[in-house]
């Protein structure tokens, strides 16, 4: 990749040989992830495999749009750094609620539609809350965000959630020979190769279970060539109070995880997450919802799936997402593509995640290590903050019982786990002490750590 000295690495341009490389990466590494939500959604509505069908080529299409917005930008939409669009799963269980109690789709969407509004008149105000991430808050929610990630990477390993052979041990050897690809890769060959390590782990991993009978290309055959979504193809939306409401809620909940995703993302690639590109881009996250309710799909967010590939490859440049997002577009307008893709085995998957996903968490750590610990509270903070955001991860079904509105929030581990090192962060740091007032040296404009901490 060349480098100049007055272009930053995020809008270095790759040559064009590299960029499909880099790009389809990206979209093997988020592409599971994207398409479980439309297939949860669908499949606890009973819609017909057409309809099914319909609600993934949708989602890939708007996935790709989202994205490009996201990267390249315009106006006062986008943060333009190599930030991947996807369905949030925040969203599922509002929406099969919704769904399911009479409302069908066109009560999704009308609630869709007004979350993105939402989210755009909000992220002024959200941009403003930056000064509320010192390193010690950043450095904990990435972490969170990596080690709750984890458990994805370990479910594709194992054969896929609900999978008849899972954790058999195939399902393991075969994710354990792509990670071991993965870094053989990563250590051994060429600078080239080893930014497209996992795009190599998994082309290898393909090519050794195809003949093992791990993949079937069964779809491939049924899928259309072309797909085309049309506006509200489920109907005209429906705007019904109660599910506003609870989508409102979503749209907190995914405001907060997109910010925590931008601004681990800044530090990987060096260019600092500012109050108005933060605000930028959880414009583009409404913006994107909003075409998501007209285009048959969902709430989108950023990927903290591609946060970890960013990370692991060092390839910076918004270009290089951009171009997944022009993979993305063309897997929603050409069904077969997509049915291709899809037929990636989940341990294939899971190998390579291990990898990014374990990459987000180190970084994370990487934050805090620019945290001074000694003579404050700065590690009680880390430590519940932690804890908390572990909590929905181990113990699924810790807050069954109860309301809707408080599952949302507290069962993303993301976001439970970013609430709390706010809160602890401002408790333990920002409020008077005993002695006299504190000097809130973590709510500066730079970004300052909290109390005793150095500046980065």
């Amino acid at each position: 990749m060349a480098t100049t000295a007055d272009v930053h690495p995020v809008d270095e341009m790759p040559p064009v040989r590299h960029l499909a490389a880099f790009g389809l990466q990206h979209v093997l590494a988020m592409y599971a992830g994207a398409v479980a939500v439309p297939l949860i959604v669908g499949g606890a509505l009973k819609l017909s495999p057409a309809d099914l069908a319909y609600l993934i080529t949708a989602d890939l299409l708007v996935c790709g749009i989202a994205t490009l917005i996201q990267c390249v930008g315009f106006w006062r939409f986008g943060v333009r750094l190599p930030i991947m669009q996807g369905c949030t799963f925040a969203a599922v269980t509002p929406m099969v609620l919704i769904g399911t109690t009479g409302g069908g789709l066109p009560a999704i969407y009308g609630s869709v539609i007004v979350a993105g509004l939402a989210i755009m008149l909000l992220a002024p105000v959200f941009g403003r809350l930056l000064r509320f991430f010192p390193p010690l808050v950043t450095g904990t929610v990435i972490l969170i965000i990596g080690v709750s990630l984890l458990p994805v990477a370990g479910n594709w390993a194992a054969g896929g959630v609900g999978a008849k052979d899972f954790g058999e041990p195939k399902n393991l050897a075969l994710a354990g020979f792509v990670l071991a690809v993965v870094l053989g890769v990563q250590r051994f060959a060429p600078a080239f190769l080893g930014r497209i390590a996992v795009l190599v782990g998994i082309a290898v991993g393909l090519a050794v279970a195809v003949p093992f009978g791990f993949t079937d290309f069964g779809g491939v055959g049924d899928a259309d060539w072309v797909g085309i979504s049309t506006p509200f193809h489920f109907g005209a939306p429906e705007f019904r109070a109660s599910a506003i409401v609870s989508m409102l809620v979503v749209a907190l909940v995914t405001m907060t995880e997109t910010t925590g995703d931008l601004i681990a993302v800044g530090e990987m690639t060096g260019r600092r997450v500012e109050p108005r590109p933060l605000a930028d881009g959880l414009r583009a996250d409404g913006l994107s919802t909003v075409l998501g309710g007209v285009f048959n799909t969902f709430p989108y967010t950023a990927y903290a799936q591609n946060v970890g590939l960013v990370g692991m490859t060092r390839v910076r440049s918004r270009w290089v997402v951009a171009a997944a997002g022009g993979i993305l577009v063309l897997l929603g307008l050409l069904p077969k593509l997509g049915a291709v893709v899809a037929a990636i085995p989940a341990p294939v998957l899971g190998g390579a995640g291990l990898v990014m996903f374990g990459t987000v968490a180190a970084s994370g750590l990487r934050t805090l290590a620019r945290v001074d610990f000694k003579g404050n509270n700065n590690l009680t903070v880390v430590a519940v903050s932690v804890a908390i955001g572990m909590l929905p991860v181990g113990v699924p079904t810790i807050y069954a019982k109860f309301p809707d509105w408080f599952q949302t929030v507290m069962n993303s581990g993301i976001s439970a786990g970013c609430l709390t090192a706010i809160a602890l962060n401002l408790l333990f740091n920002h409020l008077p002490t005993k002695a006299g007032s504190a000097e809130p040296d973590g709510l500066s404009a730079d970004g300052g750590d909290a109390v005793g901490s150095p500046t980065p």
